[in-house]
């Protein structure tokens, strides 16, 4: 490639989970001169080609900031996401609704010729009574209950009308399932259980027993392995969206397994009512509502991203799983604000 050719990246939300992988992945890549990485707080994270800036997507205010930082760019990779505090959806909405506004509106004045936005399986309507698989066509409507499938379900309306008045932009569309790696256990922890709950009590020899409950089938995918379908968006001349998911999806059997736990078969409504009572007291992070769209979403088929992206995940589900226990029981973590790591508090 004409070093003349190489892509300077704009990557928000660089600090995050999925962040800190690509950007890592795209010092990696000889196809990429640069990367500038946007979050809120400055990181200690030192790498080579990657410079930082601060900017807030739920500000008005930097808007012209975030103008500047898009002005050059070649792509854009839009990963920037807030999933607390549940009990004020309004604060979540101003930076993951209107924040994801205010980065297509830079990269339509801009004029970017790429534009990667991290959407989720969460934006897909609850999935298929026979539980079969389904392909990016299924419809994203979200599950309306919970603010964050609300919030996914919204931007990809917005990207919608995006795509229509914008063709000269090559969009992309990445809508993975749960993600997970050992640097992110911390954070992960602190989002959805609080944190005050200890690393240490996630060890097999404490969990005899795994709730097996009707619904529960997700798919989970590590952090790095997203990067790099990620990666290969941004290089190859692709449109539209990619599911991305390693096998083999997680049920109560693979739990029991990874624990050496008995699935137990528990009613999803004693489950539901008290997480409502965790949350509605502030002793638990995490929305019923959310429990209620876990519990509805769909398995995707990845076929697309290994076809055209030629993309496969180098590890499996399990083994994404494992990673973030170990950094959970050690308080992993990484040389960011979002994912500092802390086995406790």
């Amino acid at each position: 490639m004409n070093p003349s050719e190489r892509l300077r990246v704009v990557v928000t939300g660089a600090t995050g989970n999925v962040g800190t992988s690509l950007v890592r992945a795209l010092e990696r890549e000889p196809g990429v001169a640069s990367v500038l990485g946007l979050s809120r707080r400055r990181p200690r994270l030192s790498l080579a080609r990657t410079e930082w800036a601060e900017v807030d997507l739920s500000l008005e205010g930097d808007e012209p900031r975030l103008a500047q930082y898009v002005a050059d760019a070649d792509a854009v990779v839009h990963l920037a996401w807030r999933f607390q505090p549940t009990h004020d959806p309004a604060t979540t909405w101003q930076t993951n609704v209107l924040g994801s506004v205010r980065v297509f509106d830079a990269v339509a004045a801009a004029r970017v010729p790429v534009l990667v936005c991290a959407s989720s399986v969460g934006a897909y309507s609850p999935g298929p009574r026979n539980g079969a698989p389904v392909s990016e066509s299924w419809p994203t409507h979200g599950w309306p209950g919970a603010a964050y499938t609300r919030e996914k379900a919204y931007v990809e309306r917005v990207l919608d009308t995006f795509e229509r008045d914008h063709p000269q932009t090559r969009v992309v569309r990445m809508r993975p399932g749960f993600l997970f790696k050992e640097e992110s256990a911390s954070e992960q922890r602190r989002i959805f259980a609080g944190r005050w709950l200890p690393g240490q009590l996630f060890r097999p020899e404490l969990l005899p027993l795994v709730p097996d409950l009707d619904g529960l089938r997700f798919q989970v995918l590590h952090s790095d392995d997203a990067a790099d379908a990620y990666r290969r968006a941004l290089l190859r001349d692709v449109r539209g969206a990619f599911n991305l998911a390693a096998e083999p999806a997680v049920d109560a059997g693979v739990l029991g397994r990874m624990f050496a736990a008995r699935p137990v078969k528990v009613p999803s409504s004693a489950v539901r009512g008290a997480l409502a009572t965790a949350w509605r007291m502030r002793m638990a992070p995490a929305s019923p509502d959310l429990f209620d769209a876990v519990l509805r979403l769909p398995l995707m088929a990845t076929d697309r991203a290994r076809r055209e992206l030629e993309w496969t995940p180098a590890r499996t589900s399990v083994e994404a799983l494992e990673a973030f226990l170990r950094g959970v029981r050690a308080g992993g973590g990484d040389a960011t604000e979002p994912l500092a790591g802390r086995r406790f508090g």
